[in-house]
């Protein structure tokens, strides 16, 4: 899955010019039949004309914002690999980001007191490198799309599972009917 995000954001941040998400989150992100994950929702995205976005709007999720998104300063396409260290973080974890926070919790750990989700001792070694790379605080220091696709590609033998190498019995689906009297 992770994977498959990468490379979707890698073709948005090699297109010319660059788009930046703005907002890619686990809830962006579709799965279909197969498996495969597509990255939606570019309501917040924009085209990178020049070398930083500057935006006055803070629109999107605290949760999975990168820091300098969050005081709302100039920012490029590396906002979205803090983002996708976030997702990862939450493929690893199986847990989601900040929960007993409030957003504006959220703004001030990550943002001014530069926090970062814990990552489990259980989680393994390399995918753990890989998130704490997402996370650094000079965007600048945080991998590409590409070079991000290239270090998870080894990594697909950890997470795919058994089932998947069988065909899954067709879902039950019950449709609830309110009748009016």
């Amino acid at each position: 899955m992770a994977l498959d995000v990468a490379r979707g954001m890698n073709c948005l941040h090699a297109s010319i010019p660059t788009i930046v998400h703005r907002d890619l989150k686990s809830p962006n992100l579709l799965v279909d039949k197969n498996w495969t994950v597509k990255v939606c929702d570019f309501g917040l995205s924009r085209l990178k004309h020049n070398t930083f976005l500057s935006s006055k709007s803070t629109a999107g999720t605290p949760e999975w914002m990168a820091p300098e998104v969050l005081r709302n300063e100039p920012s490029n396409e590396k906002c979205d690999v803090y983002s996708f260290g976030i997702i990862l973080w939450e493929l690893a974890t199986i847990r989601l980001p900040w929960s007993g926070m409030n957003p504006m919790q959220v703004v001030g750990a990550v943002g001014f007191q530069n926090r970062r989700l814990e990552i489990p001792k259980e989680v393994d070694p390399l995918v753990a490198r890989i998130i704490w790379e997402c996370w650094q605080t000079d965007p600048n220091l945080r991998p590409s799309f590409a070079q991000l696709t290239v270090a998870l590609k080894p990594l697909q033998r950890l997470v795919i599972p058994s089932h998947l190498d069988q065909p899954s019995p067709p879902l039950q689906q019950e449709i609830a009917v309110n009748s009016t009297p």
